[in-house]
């Protein structure tokens, strides 16, 4: 077998999660890629028969069974991935129960797939759908992004038409234009589902208060896509101002209730 670390898609991942950190989209452990490996390629480089352990999906995936997909970790910083892939990646094939995925390499401190692993599986099915060369998404935090979504209807159209008035880089990079969901609480299904339905249309989607979804048929064409609206949400931010969009405290409040958290007494007004 070959070296895994060597593998062509774990230096992909590598290259990308330390360029998104040092860029700034992807603070503390911020950030998730999910990309859909050749099983004849991973095969190069790992006994596809020897399974690690097995890891419930959360959500029945059976359109991806059999599919072989390499991972970001939950909780694991991209700073650190570069340094330590076997940690802060896994490989992972969905099982035949459509309901876990096997884990073949990787998460060798006992951790598993990133808590968005479910609107990632979710937003393959829906691309493979429209595209059979689909192969990459990634979600991250840019500053400006988030930035001028809180400065802006929620409205997609007028969000895309904003985007293509600012750049011409823009209608030619994505003429398909950018969805946008409302602020939802993150880590659910419920947001998984709902940025699978906007994958249907859209290669790009954005969470209001909180990032955006890029996706691909490669590593380059999902970043080119985050990459192009984060320069150019940064020129709108130049010269424009006024916040229209927060995080409505009943989204804090859930957010909190899915962490198990307590937040300071008599901030929220829920």
């Amino acid at each position: 077998m070959k070296n895994i670390k060597k593998a062509p898609f774990v230096q992909e991942m590598c290259r990308a999660t330390a360029n998104m950190y040092r860029l700034g989209w992807d603070e503390r452990n911020g950030g998730n890629i999910s990309y859909m490996l050749d099983e004849k390629e991973v095969g190069k480089y790992l006994n596809l028969n020897k399974v690690i352990r097995v890891i419930p999906t959360g959500f029945d995936a059976s359109k991806l069974i059999g599919k072989i997909f390499i991972v970001t970790g939950t909780g694991k910083y991209f700073k650190n991935v570069e340094t330590d892939p076997e940690t802060n990646l896994g490989i992972v094939r969905i099982a035949k129960d459509g309901t876990s995925a096997e884990l073949l390499w990787g998460y060798k401190d006992g951790g598993k797939f990133t808590s968005e692993f479910p609107a990632h599986m979710m937003s393959h099915i829906a691309r493979l759908e429209v595209d059979s060369e689909h192969r990459v998404v990634m979600h991250s935090h840019p500053t400006y992004t988030i930035a001028m979504n809180t400065i802006c209807s929620t409205d997609e159209k007028e969000f895309t038409h904003k985007l293509w008035q600012s750049n011409t880089e823009c209608i030619v990079v994505f003429p398909d234009g950018v969805g946008v969901l409302p602020c939802m609480v993150c880590g659910t299904n419920e947001i998984g589902e709902a940025t699978a339905e906007k994958m249907k249309t859209f290669r790009l989607v954005v969470w209001t208060n909180h990032g955006i979804y890029g996706t691909g048929r490669t590593m380059d064409e999902a970043f080119g896509l985050i990459e192009t609206v984060e320069k150019t949400a940064q020129i709108y931010m130049l010269a424009h101002g006024k916040v229209v969009n927060v995080i409505p405290d009943e989204i804090l409040k859930g957010l909190a209730d899915l962490w198990g958290l307590t937040p300071l007494e008599g901030v929220l007004e829920v």
